[in-house]
């Protein structure tokens, strides 16, 4: 029979929210700290900070409930993810209504002094549209983020699952930090290499972006660590569960639970 748990489906729901409101995010705003890491400027895209914590979730899903339960979690998070970019790219061939867009100036006009007001309303709105919500649905990054999601999340679930029967449960910091170098290794240079080949990043800087977002990203994971042995802890103790993929068919395809 299979088991039922308390909160897997709380996890589940927390997991793919962070994922969407990181995907928007990316495509709204990106932030420069005025900050270097090795001589290299740390800049990166709003969603870079959320995106982060689907990767703690990842790992104290893989943790508690296993690969198989942690595969679905992916799984279900890349659906969502499409449906998403489906639903803004629609969205975006749709005709605006002219009010919606002297809304969307009124809006604008308040934090911008002296903005003419446009003559095609709607032709503004539908712009202001594609700057921010047209982004998620480019599709250049859609490509680069979604295969960098799912290489990255299924490497990291995938080291952490093994190395929890290698360390037979024990050391837990050993594979939050051994799977989150991995995956976001694989995250981080795929969605770089991908979209500079899809011509979103020049070359010239790809190299700077791959080094300074991966040193950011793990040292951030890195501090998370005592966060997420007290989330573990927490799941164990109330699931009654602290799964070993021992006989574990790991076919990041197959979608059955074991």
């Amino acid at each position: 029979m299979k088991r039922s748990y308390r909160y897997y489906d709380i996890i589940m729901a927390l997991f793919v929210t962070v994922l969407l409101t990181s995907n928007i995010a990316s495509a709204a705003k990106l932030i420069d700290l005025r900050m270097s890491i090795l001589g290299l400027p740390l800049a990166f895209d709003g969603g870079t900070l959320l995106f982060l914590l689907a990767y703690i979730f990842g790992d104290v899903l893989t943790e508690v409930y296993g690969y198989a339960r942690g595969r679905r979690v992916i799984w279900v998070g890349f659906a969502s993810a499409l449906l998403m970019v489906v639903s803004f790219w629609f969205l975006g061939l749709l005709p605006g209504d002219p009010a919606w867009g002297g809304f969307v100036f009124e809006g604008m006009a308040e934090t911008v002094p002296n903005m003419p007001r446009p003559a095609d309303p709607a032709a503004f709105g539908q712009s202001a549209y594609n700057a921010i919500l047209g982004g998620v649905s480019t599709g250049a990054i859609i490509i680069a983020s979604l295969a960098a999601y799912w290489a990255g999340e299924f490497s990291n679930s995938y080291v952490l699952a093994r190395m929890k029967v290698l360390t037979e449960g024990r050391w837990l910091w050993t594979r939050t930090i051994g799977s989150t170098l991995v995956g976001e290794g694989v995250d981080t240079v795929l969605f770089v290499l991908i979209a500079t080949l899809l011509g979103v990043f020049p070359p010239a800087i790809a190299l700077s972006l791959i080094v300074a977002n991966y040193i950011f990203k793990v040292a951030i994971e890195i501090g998370f660590t005592p966060i997420t042995y007290l989330a573990v802890g927490a799941l164990k103790k109330g699931e009654g569960e602290d799964y070993f993929d021992r006989d574990t068919d790991f076919n990041p395809f197959h979608l059955a639970e074991s």
